[in-house]
């Protein structure tokens, strides 16, 4: 029994580590490009750019390498997944480096560093859907939801390693070129190729099999983008009825998920700006002070959804709201703070909220309706979890430019109006 397993074992742990890696790296290097766009003298509002851009191309990208992973392969997939994660890096790493050493402008670096992410948007999405689908086939039924309901924790544990290891990674000078805040970009380039070719040498061409199990976009990994489970559903569920984001059942959800996914995009993507100015530091000397808030931060997140939602047993529209309390009351608090302490504790309160709320509204959404629309109404939660990082981003670092504390405490009016409203139209079934 053990040695038939142990492929399987084996290959779910290189699939875990797929995962894992993809979301540690995005947010690595999304936790010092604040520092990193301060340092070349880019403008706050090209960084989210950045992080907007390369959000876009993965919601766009993601549904169409789901299904083409199951004419050509999962194994195709999974290496174009990994495949353009490390070159997406490498080529960053290298417009970074040449802006820190001053052979082109700031500018000029950050825009080709925009250029090197819209290949991470594009090709990265290709590997998460191909993953749950070999995962999916190679489980029985009773294990296959808690097998991919683990390998979507992963993401979830990239959101935290990823900001912890990345001031371990400045690489200072190497041969007379000063590599410093683009260290992180290459040496995660450089874990993606080791990944790549473990998946080539370890998973066999399964191109010309057939392929019962199909996988499911996954929403953009990112920095407070915990997994909801809604991707683990739309693979697993049949899409016998369609649903639509109208659709009068599920309505008021999909509003409640999308403001506040939007609410939770623009402060998180705006925190490393904030830690550079509140505690007037260098750029250079942030990463350590905005890793132990991002931590915290998806620290707080993932307690809830692993440990106290189970134990408290609340109903889906009783999660949003307490949800909505702490978050407003979180992202408020970490607008007007102005210690790494008061930072950290009010962000990490901000997080607990949406720790209730994005698990709220994937089961809300779910109760809504009857089994046979099951996967495609995980499949819209899934799209509004992603989508709300294409625009949020760019929205809270331009309130930012405006006024520091502004972002915040536009969230937190956006979600004490949307209290109101989740009161009253959340309807529990």
């Amino acid at each position: 029994m053990t040695t038939a397993r142990a492929p399987i074992d084996r290959r779910f742990a290189l699939m875990f580590l797929v995962m894992l890696t993809i979301a540690a790296g995005n947010t690595a290097l999304q936790s010092i490009l604040p520092a990193l766009g301060r340092s070349l003298g880019v403008a706050d509002r090209a960084v989210a750019a950045a992080f907007s851009v390369s959000a876009l191309l993965w919601v766009l990208a993601a549904p169409f390498w789901a299904n083409r992973s199951d004419r050509h392969g999962r194994r195709a997939m999974i290496l174009l997944g990994v495949g353009g994660f490390s070159v997406s890096l490498s080529l960053c790493g290298l417009f970074l480096a040449a802006g820190i050493n001053g052979w082109i402008g700031g500018t000029a670096a950050f825009g080709l560093f925009i250029a090197g992410r819209l290949i991470y948007g594009t090709f990265g999405s290709a590997a998460p859907p191909a993953v749950q689908a070999l995962v999916a086939g190679e489980t029985s039924r009773e294990e296959r939801t808690k097998a991919l309901t683990l390998l979507a924790s992963a993401f979830g544990l990239g959101t935290i390693l990823g900001p912890a290891v990345a001031p371990y990674l400045l690489l200072g000078r190497i041969g007379g070129v000063e590599v410093g805040l683009a260290g992180p970009a290459f040496v995660f380039a450089l874990f993606g190729v080791g990944v790549w070719v473990t998946v080539r040498t370890m998973l066999p061409d399964d191109r010309s099999a057939p392929h019962a199990e199909h996988g499911a976009s996954s929403a953009y990994p990112s920095i407070g983008g915990a997994p909801t489970g809604a991707s683990v559903t739309a693979a697993t569920q049949p899409h016998v009825e369609h649903v639509g984001y109208l659709d009068r059942r599920v309505r008021a959800w999909m509003i409640a998920g999308l403001v506040m996914g939007h609410a939770q995009a623009m402060t998180s993507q705006a925190i490393g700006f904030l830690v550079i100015d509140r505690l007037n530091i260098a750029p250079a000397l942030a990463l350590q002070p905005t890793g132990i808030v991002l931590m915290m931060g998806a620290g707080a997140a993932l307690l809830v959804q692993w440990g106290v939602i189970p134990l408290l047993g609340l109903s889906p529209r009783r999660l949003v709201l307490a949800g909505l309390v702490l978050a407003a009351a979180g992202v408020a608090m970490t607008g007007l703070a102005t210690s790494l302490y008061g930072i950290a504790t009010a962000y990490a309160l901000a997080n607990l909220g949406f720790g209730f709320t994005r698990p709220g509204f994937t089961a809300g959404s779910s109760l809504a309706v009857g089994p046979a629309a099951q996967g495609s109404v995980a499949g819209k939660v899934t799209s509004v979890n992603g989508a709300s990082f294409v625009l949020g981003p760019s929205i809270g670092v331009g309130l930012y430019e405006i006024a520091r504390p502004l972002p915040y405490l536009t969230a937190a009016a956006a979600l004490v109006l949307l209290l109101g409203y989740a009161w009253m139209a959340l309807k529990e079934r």
